[in-house]
């Protein structure tokens, strides 16, 4: 599942009829681009939420990766090891990528408090929907 999450530094500000115009266009190209990639299951684009909602829902999950720019030391890689000495199947794992202008410092520390796993991907920062394909392969290559 997708959940577009509306955050303090996201430029677009949309408000509910647009928003639901945005979800169902990005359920269309969720669509088309699973079965180009001959998927069966097709990603499915939740409605627009907050960070309050969002953290509310960090117990459902086995962990939560938050990726942010100003962490130094936990890296994607600690993640994955202690995942996988869990020695789990069908690990629900979340991930939370921020907004073009970074996630807020306040933001991060409410997803910490609630449970996210706060990591770096290195020293390079990434565009948002680069973040997105950089972090999901290595979860495929990792867990598949």
């Amino acid at each position: 599942e997708i959940t577009p999450i509306n955050m303090s530094r996201c430029i677009v500000k949309l408000d509910g009829k647009e928003q639901k115009k945005k979800v169902e266009r990005w359920q269309k190209i969720s669509e088309v681009a699973a079965k180009q990639s001959g998927r069966d299951i097709i990603p499915k684009i939740n409605e627009i939420c907050n960070i309050n909602q969002i953290a509310k829902q960090c117990e459902e999950y086995d962990i939560i990766l938050l990726a942010y720019e100003n962490e130094k030391e936990n890296k994607l890689k600690d993640e994955i090891y202690r995942l996988k000495k869990l020695n789990k199947q069908n690990l629900k794992i979340a991930v939370i990528i921020g907004p073009e202008g970074g996630i807020a410092h306040e933001e991060m520390e409410k997803l910490e408090k609630d449970g996210a796993k706060i990591i770096t991907l290195g020293e390079r920062i990434l565009r948002t929907e680069t973040v997105a394909l950089n972090v999901l392969s290595v979860l495929m290559y990792e867990f598949e």
